[in-house]
């Protein structure tokens, strides 16, 4: 399904600092690794940013001791326990607007997420594969790169994706692309794409900390720093 963006095409971005940074929400279901990586940037002051609220899909994903331990505040709302996904966005979208969110990062997130008028353009998604190849329903995690490996590719990599109302379909952001060697098992290659993850993700959000990324339907244009 696809939701009405009503985006104003003339509205300048917001101008972050570091007295100004950007306000994120990371939406989690596993270990948290993307978001211990997100915040090493913000320490490292290589992304005025910062996390105002993790919100995990299970309450067994490691990401929220991972959130502890990092200082951030994380919330569980369990898929499960809605009918609908729908019905889950409902529980969700409050909270998120509470926090008051600039940009919304989906981080390992496994739940498809409706997304409302007002967040349309401000949610991002990571997939560990070059899209639109080894997407869609039940393609994450090993399920892609046992794929990718059984297609026989040379290269793989990740994808920063703008997030819509279906799986890895959005805006293409930034993508980074590392080899497939023969020797390859799903565990080796998804630490290679992992260490291109690492970089991908931060990438995206100075391009919005910047003000650098517009949309034309499903493109996603860049423009250049000279003309941020």
């Amino acid at each position: 399904m696809t939701m009405t963006q009503n985006i104003d095409p003339t509205a300048r971005p917001k101008t972050y600092s570091a007295q100004n940074p950007m306000n994120l929400v990371v939406l989690l279901s596993g270990g948290g690794r993307t978001l211990e990586n997100i915040q090493q940037e913000i320490n490292a002051g290589r992304l005025h940013a910062r996390i105002s609220l993790v919100i995990s899909s299970s309450p067994k994903a490691f990401g929220i001791q991972r959130s502890a331990n990092l200082g951030l505040k994380c919330v569980t709302v369990s898929r499960k326990d809605y009918s609908s996904p729908q019905a889950y966005a409902d529980a969700i979208w409050p909270m998120i607007r509470q926090a008051g969110a600039d940009l919304v990062c989906l981080a390992g997130f496994l739940c498809l997420l409706p997304i409302p008028d007002d967040m349309a353009q401000r949610v991002i998604n990571i997939h560990p594969a070059l899209l639109p190849a080894f997407g869609g329903h039940g393609m994450y995690g090993h399920h892609v790169h046992e794929a990718v490996l059984a297609a026989g590719c040379k290269i793989s990599g990740c994808t920063v994706h703008l997030a819509d109302n279906t799986y890895d379909t959005g805006a293409i952001i930034v993508q980074r692309s590392c080899p497939v060697y023969d020797t390859d098992t799903p565990d080796t290659l998804a630490a290679r794409v992992f260490e291109q993850e690492c970089i991908a993700f931060p990438e995206a959000l100075k391009l919005f900390e910047q003000g650098r990324v517009s949309f034309d339907g499903r493109i996603a244009r860049i423009r250049p720093v000279a003309q941020a």
